[in-house]
């Protein structure tokens, strides 16, 4: 009698699990949301190389086209930053930031702010105007922020509790989909976003990736972002590149950090003023910059960068001093306060670096354009792992993992020595510590209200 009791019991307890309508309800939505997740993920990226093909055919043909970007590029940098302040707050900037102090708060409506469908919306809409004016900016932050959000409403419409996860698992997908790269979107949500390992997370994430990479795959095929390579450091003078990439990428990417949150920190306060104005005047200074550095380089520091990378990848040499060119962009785009990412235009300016690094040494461009990736990449975001594995698999190239991991951890270490705070978590403590401030602002205005009805 007691086996069968206990077969009962097991019996009834599975039934509830897995036949009523109340367990698979945040299931279904959950699943639901990592679909939508790649589905629009791979909307987001076609309209985003549309608007780059579109800006490039206005500003290279005609006699006068290669002038235009001095009025198209500031009009627009002047117009996305309005729409940015008026109706989509929050947008601006890479998404990351974001998504990363949505994690660290508990109120609902503090989450709300910074991560919502209307946000998703606005962040694709005025990171294509971006890509539409020249900006050099990418998608690929910008996803993470999409993806956190449709997460952060399936947790609304299916009762789910874990918020925390599930803002982790959008954030996961939206990297897998936006690349193809479903082990660096695992990757990048533990050592990134959350810094730590959480086990009761693992699930939501995997599942996510899973399900957001089907959808992708369903809808552009299996593919290599920057296509596929097998080059690896035989020479003596090859392996001389991983130092000198993880090194010199390392100081780059430590000195982009350092100064944009140095710079981000003093616009806020001379901002402070008259924000709107003062901001919109910030945002037309920028595109005149952006501009003016798009037309000297021949257009090559417009837009992702996304072509300059891949060629060097493939081993044609860029112009030696393009990585300085496309830094300055990336970093004009960045301070601006228009929506768009720097994920894209790191990798063009580290495939730069590398590049005119394999060029003084002689070296393979392509190898070295992969290591010079892997050095800045870890420099600017001090994620190590995530920076090695999604090159990795970005060019297929798993021969030479022991090259990328080593240059990727020179990279991390040097950037460590000279910038402590990691750039997307030193620009989350903005987006923390102006939820703190408006909540102890509402609390004294409603102390201040009920004071007033007492008298």
């Amino acid at each position: 009698m007691r086996p069968a009791y206990k077969k009962s019991k097991l019996f009834r307890r599975s039934r509830v699990l897995w036949g009523s309508y109340v367990s698979w309800r945040p299931r279904l939505v959950f699943w639901a949301g990592a679909i939508a997740i790649g589905l629009i993920s791979v909307a987001f990226a076609e309209l985003a190389d549309l608007a780059q093909l579109a800006f490039r055919s206005m500003t290279g043909s005609g006699r006068w086209g290669y002038l235009l970007p001095l009025v198209l590029t500031p009009s627009i940098f002047v117009l996305s930053a309005w729409l940015a302040i008026r109706f989509f707050p929050n947008a601006q900037g890479s998404g990351i930031p974001q998504a990363i102090a949505a994690r660290h708060m508990h109120d609902e409506e503090d989450r709300s702010r910074l991560l919502s469908l209307k946000l998703a919306g606005g962040k694709i809409l005025l990171t294509v105007l971006g890509l539409f004016s020249g900006a050099s900016i990418g998608r690929e932050g910008p996803t993470v922020q999409v993806g956190a959000s449709i997460m952060m409403q399936a947790a609304r419409w299916g009762g789910m509790a874990q918020a925390r996860g599930l803002i982790l698992a959008g954030s996961a997908a939206g990297i897998a989909a936006a690349f193809n790269t479903p082990l660096a979107g695992i990757v990048f949500a533990i050592e990134e976003m959350s810094r730590t390992y959480e086990a009761r997370a693992n699930g939501l994430v995997l599942t996510a990736v899973i399900l957001s990479g089907l959808a992708a795959l369903a809808l552009a095929g299996n593919y290599t972002y920057f296509g596929t390579t097998t080059i690896v450091a035989g020479s003596l003078r090859e392996w001389m590149l991983v130092p000198i990439c993880g090194i010199g990428g390392g100081l780059l990417g430590a000195g982009f950090s350092a100064c944009a949150l140095r710079l981000s920190r003093r616009i806020r306060h001379w901002a402070q003023p008259a924000p709107l104005k003062r901001m919109l005047l910030l945002a037309a200074g920028c595109g005149c910059g952006v501009a003016v550095l798009g037309i000297l380089s021949g257009g090559a520091t417009f837009g992702t960068g996304y072509e300059q990378a891949r060629h060097a990848i493939e081993g044609q040499p860029l112009p030696l001093f393009f990585f300085l060119e496309k830094l300055l962009a990336s970093f004009l785009s960045m301070i601006s306060g228009i929506p768009g990412g720097i994920f894209a235009p790191s990798l063009s300016i580290g495939a730069g670096f590398g590049s005119s690094v394999g060029i003084l040494l002689g070296t393979s461009a392509g190898l070295a354009a992969i290591l010079g990736m892997a050095g800045y990449f870890a420099g600017i975001v001090q994620a190590p792992m995530t920076a090695f594995v999604i090159i990795m698999e970005m060019t297929g190239n798993h021969d030479g993992v022991i090259a990328l991991m080593a240059t990727a951890m020179i990279g991390y270490m040097t950037s460590r020595l000279v910038s402590r705070e990691p750039l997307y978590h030193g620009l989350a403590r903005t987006f923390i510590a102006q939820g703190r401030l408006m909540r102890r602002t509402q609390a004294k205005t409603a102390t201040d209200e009920s004071d007033s009805n007492k008298l």
